[in-house]
């Protein structure tokens, strides 16, 4: 009968760890009213004897009538039996519901399709969990749909899942098997331990003491919870990002040098289709021209999707160290703009811990452990977020020339990766040297790549275009060729590694729309485009996508990106193609260097920098074994408190007369009963410990003669067993004095017995703590049995149960 119960509560326990994907608390009431509708099909279901394949149907019956009751009752007969007409409208739910978790990102808002869509896949979980646990008796298994359910906000969210809801889970979980270990043992014994007389006499029969299971089964799942959550605190940090926000990759102060991120290309989609197009950030630059603000630089493409390295940013590589890492592939005679910008990053932008930066930085001003890639320029961090933060970036933009463009190495100094691609189709590599086809440099190739994207293919612009792998990149390009900025970003940089020029894809932001005096972007504003790589000018953004109302609104093309034509002779009412100015161009933006550092004319900064004191790796791991040895050295704290307490109450005197009658005996009492239970203590320290049988007349003399005892240590304990004896059987203790001395006589007497290796634990993990310790270990889990064992029917029932 346990069972049902228990496996409702490993259900619900493993759900609240939904709650950080939604918004209110609507799903959480309707997953705790399914999972007892469950709950309530499978007692009844046990109670009956149903057949093993009855009780999922029955628990199936139960789902429906709920979901029925709370979400279409009105179209229900008497508000709770379904009809056609609530079976109907509970499908639109599910639908709405499906289409809704696919339009919004997390939290998502707590309406009823959404909150129907969570109670009946909670429902569901109930289902499998009770009949893998009662009805095939393989409560093991059931941690499978419990690990499903768990993994959701794992798998969806980009912060950690909180210690105390993975506590929560994993107690239920533990709970479940414990139970199911008993329910086993219970049955095991009612067959072998029956006693055939008396069962035969009164119909009673002996049942197994499953209280050492319950008990080791409660020690051992709930170290194990413990050190999950204590032990990894206690580690440096080596990654970020876990599946829990503590301990190894925890977000604590340990900030290590690579970091991990969500999926780029589907956090994209999910920004491009929120139906609120809110502001992201804002910003002013010396120019006063928009540009593009890349986040991710994906550099690997398996055939699937587009996902970078593993970023590493080392010490030296913090920004508050001076100038970024020079780009790869600028040189010096190459020319360029510096380009002084300021960033606002809103404080409702969901968790990041990526900069959005215009290419290529050369120096940057963040509050906060923020280090720069070396190969891509990213600047992340693994402990701070971008939320709320403003920044100053002064970027050297090159501005290359088509001649130069013209005669950049044909076989470019970079590394391999970027031109490597997985087998793709035929049709694909004969389409890149059919678009590129006459053209004599890799420059004129990118070029008409471009134009292909953007005038000559047929391409249309869609937000519906599902899919990123070779399948989907074979129907972009040949046959639908229809989709948004990702597919335009990815196809372009394919088509130009297959023709031989480094390319990857980068995330972030276009330009935004101006308002007022700052640049605007919105969450609409989200982009992808390619870079490709020149020698000698480094990597250059291109611009695929079809830009305003039929495209990506604010996608803007580069001058460089241009035919000739256009470039020698730009138009200067197309804002896609008007020329940036250098750096001596006065602001447009009101007082937008004033919130810059100082900089010198290389773009060094010159003014003071605030260091931000890192821990070292040595220093990390020095603190994690300090905490290691504080916590081992607990029980010998605990067991000086102790004796400092007693020792204290070895020390009395009479204060006057009138204290006599009234405090003497008090005092006494309290001094001979410290005396005692610090002699038991100490014993039980050495591997002498009393018997409980052993009176402390028969103690003094066993230790006397087995340790031979010269005459002022047998004294000693004989004065303090005597002491004992007259106040536990004397009607008239008599005179008793304070026992301190012949107390530290006893103890260095017995530490003189006892081997070096008996002393040194007794003073660092003294046995009569961790006795101590234990049982109250055994108190708090005597509190979970009494909660067990609240019975809501009658003995009687449960027999006939």
């Amino acid at each position: 009968m346990r069972l049902p119960i228990w496996s409702g509560v490993a259900t619900l326990a493993v759900s609240l760890t939904l709650y950080p994907l939604f918004e209110g608390g609507a799903w959480l009431w309707g997953s705790l009213g399914v999972v007892l509708a469950v709950t309530a099909a499978g007692v009844v279901s046990s109670r009956l004897t149903l057949p093993g394949w009855a009780a999922p149907v029955l628990g199936l019956v139960a789902l429906g009538v709920y979901l029925t009751a709370v979400y279409t009752g009105e179209k229900a007969w008497a508000l709770l039996v379904p009809t056609k007409e609530s079976a109907g409208a509970l499908l639109d739910l599910l639908a709405t519901g499906f289409a809704d978790i696919q339009r919004f990102a997390a939290p998502v808002p707590d309406d009823p399709p959404i909150a129907m869509l969570t109670t009946a896949g909670v429902g569901l979980i109930a289902i499998v969990v009770d009949l893998f646990v009662t009805r095939l008796r393989r409560a093991a298994l059931a941690g499978l749909p419990l690990l499903a359910l768990f993994t959701v906000p794992a798998a969806v969210l980009p912060d950690p899942i909180g210690w105390p809801a993975f506590i929560l889970g994993a107690l239920g979980f533990t709970s479940l098997l414990i139970a199911d270990g008993r329910e086993r043992v219970g049955h095991w014994g009612r067959a072998v331990l029956v006693r055939r007389s008396r069962a035969a006499e009164s119909g009673n029969q002996e049942t197994a003491d499953t209280r050492g299971l319950r008990l080791s089964g409660k020690r051992i799942g709930f170290t194990a919870i413990a050190l999950a959550v204590v032990l990894p605190a206690l580690l440096p940090t080596l990654e970020p990002d876990p599946l829990f926000g503590f301990g190894v990759g925890g977000s604590g102060k340990g900030k290590g040098g690579t970091i991990s991120v969500p999926d780029p290309v589907a956090d994209l989609k999910g920004r491009l289709k929120l139906p609120e197009n809110t502001t992201v950030l804002s910003y002013t630059s010396s120019d006063d021209a928009p540009r593009y603000l890349r986040i991710y630089a994906l550099d690997v493409f398996d055939g699937e999707r587009w996902t970078m390295n593993q970023t590493k940013g080392r010490p030296e590589n913090r920004i508050d160290q001076g100038p970024l890492p020079p780009p790869p592939g600028l040189a010096s005679s190459t020319k360029t703009s510096r380009v002084e910008t300021d960033i606002q990053i809103s404080d409702d932008v969901d968790p990041l811990k990526f900069l959005p930066l215009p290419y290529p930085p050369q120096l940057v001003r963040a509050e906060g452990d923020w280090r720069a890639d070396v190969d891509s320029l990213m600047v992340f961090s693994s402990g701070d977020l971008a939320s709320g933060l403003q920044y100053q970036v002064v970027s050297t933009e090159p501005e290359p020339t088509a001649d130069q463009l013209d005669a950049s190495s044909e076989r470019p100094e970079v590394d391999p990766r970027y031109l490597q691609l997985p087998e793709l189709p035929t049709r694909i590599r004969e389409l890149a040297t059919e678009v590129v086809a006459d053209s004599p440099t890799k420059y004129e190739a990118a070029v008409k790549l471009q134009q292909f994207f953007t005038r000559t293919g047929g391409f249309t612009y869609s937000l519906e275009t599902q899919g990123h792998n070779t399948e989907a990149l074979t129907d972009f390009l040949i046959q639908s060729r229809t989709g948004y900025c990702e597919q335009f970003a990815s196809a372009m940089a394919v088509l130009a590694r297959s023709i031989g020029i480094p390319a990857r894809v980068a995330i972030g932001y276009t330009g935004g729309t101006k308002i007022e005096n700052r640049w605007e972007v919105r969450t609409h504003d989200s982009h992808a485009w390619p870079e490709l790589y020149f020698e000698g000018v480094g990597w250059l953004a291109f611009e695929p996508t079809p830009a305003g109302s039929a495209g990506q609104g604010t996608a803007r093309v580069p001058d460089y990106s241009l035919p000739r034509p256009a470039e020698t002779t730009p138009s200067t009412d197309d804002p896609s193609t008007s020329p940036t100015t250098g750096s001596d161009t006065p602001s447009g933006a009101p007082n937008s260097r004033d919130r810059l550092r100082e900089l010198d004319p290389e773009g060094v900064y010159s003014g003071p920098i605030t260091p931000v004191e890192t821990t070292p790796l040595w220093v990390t791991i020095g603190l994690g074994v300090a905490a290691l040895l504080i916590l081992l050295l607990i029980p010998a704290m605990v067991r000086l408190v102790i004796r400092n307490r007693r020792v204290r109450a070895l020390t009395w005197k009479i204060s006057g007369p009138s204290d006599e009658v009234t405090a003497r005996a008090e005092k006494v009492d309290r001094s001979v009963a410290a005396a005692w239970a610090e002699l038991d203590d100490v014993l039980c320290d050495y591997g002498m410990a009393r018997a409980s049988s052993e009176t402390p007349r028969a103690l003094a003399r066993r230790l006397t003669q087995q340790h031979e005892f010269d005459a002022e240590a047998a004294g000693a304990i004989t004065s303090i067993a005597s002491a004992v004896e007259r106040l536990l059987f004397a009607r008239d203790p008599g005179s008793i004095t304070p026992l301190k001395k012949e107390l530290r006589i006893v103890r260095r007497a017995l530490a003189a017995t006892a081997s070096r290796g008996r002393r040194i634990r007794a003073t660092l993990l003294p046995p009569s703590t961790l006795l101590r310790m234990r049982g109250v270990g055994e108190r708090v889990l005597d509190g979970f049995d009494r909660l067990e064992n609240i019975r809501l029917w009658s003995r009687a029932a449960r027999k006939n149960a």
